[in-house]
């Protein structure tokens, strides 16, 4: 008969699959020995993935989660293989993406004296899991597995609760840890203790109302319906939902303009047009002025560009804030309101049932949007060397129907929000934008590809894509496809646009960090196709395969840092005057 800890194991895995994991992420280790080899030996609705680097384990975990909208799993062995996960737990709790993190352990009597590879695990993330539990080791009674039962369904169940948020659960055993076979099942242990209840978690949760009291929105209503210069503002959001509809739809019952980013999913939605490259039209001062809104609607997470936060900060608008974050997203606390659920649910309950009114005042938003649009083309075709705005314009432009584009933090991911043209057929757009960190955005684009199927791109600079050269080993071993543009600036080409540039002779040094990297070498990890390109029309030919089967990195090597800066504000110049001719 299998043994203590074999049933203890499978208990657990039935119940996270039960709850709705359909991935979990193994590393190697002994004392988690039990736990991998139940999910391994689980059935064909959980799929195992091992990855032999924590942290690309973490962050390719939270990549499978953030495009299913399921919990994933990640299974870590004693010591300090837990801290490894932190960097994607905090990014997961931040971000509202669900994950279970279990961390095998060590049994008390091994703890407080220096045993090997021991270190007090209880607690191990704080604040960024929302249930954090130290099992017990396993024990031969159905009091005990009915407990256990209860205990995993119950954080199963945490982690997709609004907002979603990771678990932990530590999990020690005493050894034998492998699988050595007992006479008879341990003595106590009744059916429903085996095997739980099948078809179902032992415990079901069910999850309170996604939208606030009705008193609440009708009064909400009744402020959209008086307001005469409102917006809807989208930033990022990776839930796959009917969102887009729901905020076009409430938009076009107020005559609202849409100011949704890239990575909003709203934005290259189907649908009535929203407004794009708003950084850049905001650098006419007039237009700024005139388009000042006195209500925002806001949905979803911080936006990229600090230009259009201070500008919403600083209109003097009534906010009324949308959340289904950990925390509500107003660091300035401009929103006296603060509606918590489902996102869709209240967009859907405030979209008013009366004729559509204030077309002029939407109207001149998608003019200058559009007047944007034109502009940029034209710059940017006549363009010869090869610019990160061009780079960001390329990618978007050839992205295949039914893609994920995966943007780095940094510049990929503001550089597409101001000047990338709508993709030619529908796409995703996810990010790690909960921290807005460079750690692991390829092992979460390589856990996006893999949940998707989807043909996946990945642009991101090349500080990110230094930081996670893991993430390569792991594409290569589990033959996961992925296309990766990587901006090569040689640096931190974001510190460029910041004061610190002009402030110190040390700047080149502690912050541009220049790498002199050979990225093809960097490439050779994962056995990775490589191209590199150094014009617009190399790029144009590299990308012509571009989300395909196979991993393939693609160099963009782009004009100097100090250059990047002139390109962009010759761009925004360019939109500025043209926007000279009529405003909103």
């Amino acid at each position: 008969m299998p043994s203590l800890n074999t049933l203890w194991s499978r208990a657990v895995v039935q119940e996270l699959e039960r709850g709705g994991v359909r991935d979990v992420v193994l590393c190697p280790g002994s004392r988690s020995a039990p736990l991998a080899l139940a999910v391994a030996e689980a059935g064909p609705g959980l799929r195992s993935w091992v990855v032999l680097d924590e942290r690309v384990a973490g962050f390719f975990a939270l990549g499978l989660a953030l495009e299913s909208g399921q919990p994933a799993g990640v299974v870590v062995t004693s010591g300090s293989a837990g801290t490894h996960l932190f960097p994607a737990l905090a990014e997961a709790w931040a971000a509202g993406v669900p994950l279970v993190a279990l961390t095998a352990d060590r049994p008390w009597e091994l703890h407080g004296f220096a045993a090997s590879q021991t270190m007090p695990q209880g607690g191990l993330f704080g604040r960024f899991a929302r249930i954090s539990e130290s099992l017990p080791v396993p024990e031969a009674s159905s009091g005990a597995f009915r407990h256990l039962r209860a205990v995993v369904a119950r954080a199963v169940a945490a982690s997709v609760a609004r907002p979603a948020m990771p678990v932990h659960l530590d999990v020690p055993f005493r050894e034998p840890l492998a699988p050595v076979p007992e006479a008879s099942t341990p003595a106590g242990l009744d059916d429903e203790a085996l095997e739980g209840r099948a078809g179902a978690p032992f415990l079901r949760t069910v999850a309170p109302v996604s939208r606030p009291p009705e008193a609440e929105l009708e009064a909400v209503r009744r402020r959209l319906a008086a307001a005469e210069r409102g917006v809807i503002v989208v930033g990022p959001r990776a839930r796959a939902d009917r969102l887009a509809t729901a905020v076009r739809a409430l938009a076009a019952s107020h005559g609202y303009p849409v100011l949704a980013e890239a990575a909003s999913n709203v934005r290259w939605a189907p649908g009535q047009p929203t407004v794009s490259h708003l950084d850049l039209l905001l650098r006419n001062e007039g237009w700024a002025l005139a388009a000042r809104p006195d209500l925002v609607v806001r949905v979803g997470g911080g936006l990229s560009s600090r230009r259009v936060s201070e500008w919403l900060d600083g209109a003097g608008a009534e906010v009324v804030l949308v959340s289904e974050a950990t925390e509500p997203v107003d660091p300035q606390h401009r929103a006296a309101l603060v509606l918590e659920g489902d996102a869709v649910a209240i967009c859907e309950a405030l979209t008013a049932v009366t004729a559509p009114r204030r077309a002029a005042w939407a109207d001149g938003f998608t003019r200058a949007s559009a007047r944007a649009g034109s502009t940029l083309a034209s710059a940017l075709d006549a363009e010869r060397r090869l610019t990160e705005p061009g780079v960001a314009r390329a990618v978007v432009s050839t992205l295949p129907a039914g893609a994920r584009l995966v943007l780095g933090s940094s510049m990929p991911i503001r550089d597409v929000d101001a000047f990338a043209p709508a993709p030619a057929g529908p796409v995703r757009v996810l990010a790690n934008r909960g921290l807005n960190g460079i750690d692991g955005n390829l092992s979460t684009a390589l856990g996006i590809a893999a949940a998707s199927g989807a043909p996946t791109v990945a642009l991101v600079g090349d500080l990110a894509f230094l930081h996670d050269l893991g993430a390569l080993v792991h594409a290569r071993r589990a033959a996961i496809s992925l296309t990766v543009v990587v901006v090569n600036n040689d640096g931190g080409g974001i510190f460029n646009f910041l004061p610190i540039a002009g402030s110190t002779p040390r700047f080149e040094a502690l912050f541009g960090t220049p790498h002199g990297t050979d990225l093809s070498a960097a490439a050779a990890l994962g056995g990775a196709r490589f191209s590199r390109a150094e014009t617009p029309a190399e790029l144009a030919t590299a990308l012509e395969d571009s989300g395909r089967p196979g991993l393939r990195i693609i160099e963009a090597r782009v004009v100097d840092r100090a250059t990047n800066v002139e390109v962009h504000q010759a761009l925004g110049a360019a939109v500025a005057r043209a926007l000279e001719e009529g405003g909103p």
